[in-house]
């Protein structure tokens, strides 16, 4: 796949063997990009990079906690050695725990969902700053309505998102000079897990569409995965900084 909106371009895509992550990793791949896809289950990521390259696609795999600076170091590295470059960095990795009530939240809640979320995006961002710089490159973090419009029990893992968007505003600020631009992405998809459990839930399904003025969740190929390449491709060269929900409608500001 050498033609298309990515044509030539690099990804490295943290969380990615599944759900989001791996639709916009679909995605990149048609539109021309080769990709280096990571996550914490080896076995997942194996079928992940199977059904990537079944597309046609270009597709290296790195199992590893998004958490540790060795293994953000490893993944740059490895986009550079088989692909020979990195010009885009994508940030979906984060583990939270949910339904826990504020008063609830342990030092073990917040320290899962700060170094799963902003502090493996600055992890990624840190390392792969050398290669955006020399490329002019783009980075997409991954905020969420849950940080601008929180829900109950969320607390954690609203508070790391919401730190993402800062983090995100800081890079796009200091990394306008080299070129590289820095942008958050709020999605509003199911994944594996999600569609599993609505499927004999579906009036609580039908609850949460209610709120979703499109009336549905995205896909995360053909309609999340379409934004990222959106945002990582040229066309954006003049948006950065910037929050994008791709969210139906759920989030109008």
């Amino acid at each position: 796949m050498s033609a298309g909106r990515l044509a030539g371009k690099v990804a490295l895509i943290t969380g990615a063997g599944q759900g989001v992550g791996l639709g916009i990793a679909q995605a990149f791949c048609a539109q021309g990009a080769a990709v280096v896809i990571t996550g914490r289950d080896a076995a997942r990521l194996e079928a992940a990079r199977e059904a990537i390259e079944a597309r046609g696609g270009r597709v290296a795999i790195f199992a590893g906690d998004a958490a540790r600076r060795e293994n953000a170091q490893a993944a740059v590295a490895l986009a550079v050695e088989r692909f020979g470059r990195l010009d885009v960095l994508v940030n979906n990795a984060q583990a939270r725990r949910s339904g826990v009530p504020l008063e609830e939240i342990t030092e073990a809640d917040m320290d899962l969902a700060l170094s799963t979320g902003p502090v493996a995006t600055l992890l990624h961002m840190q390392e792969a700053f050398p290669q955006l710089r020399e490329h002019r490159g783009a980075v997409i973090n991954f905020g969420s309505k849950m940080g601008m419009q929180p829900m109950a029990g969320i607390g954690s893992y609203a508070a790391a998102k919401e730190a993402i968007r800062a983090l995100t505003r800081s890079a796009a600020r200091e990394w306008g000079k080299h070129g590289i631009r820095v942008n958050v992405l709020n999605p509003a998809s199911l994944g594996e897990t999600g569609r599993a459990y609505f499927e004999s839930r579906p009036d609580e399904l039908e609850k949460l569409c209610a709120d979703v003025a499109l009336g549905h969740f995205g896909d995360a190929e053909t309609e999340i995965g379409a934004v990222a390449v959106f945002l990582a491709s040229d066309e954006s060269r003049y948006v950065t900084g910037q929050t994008l929900n791709a969210d139906g409608g759920q989030l109008m500001l």
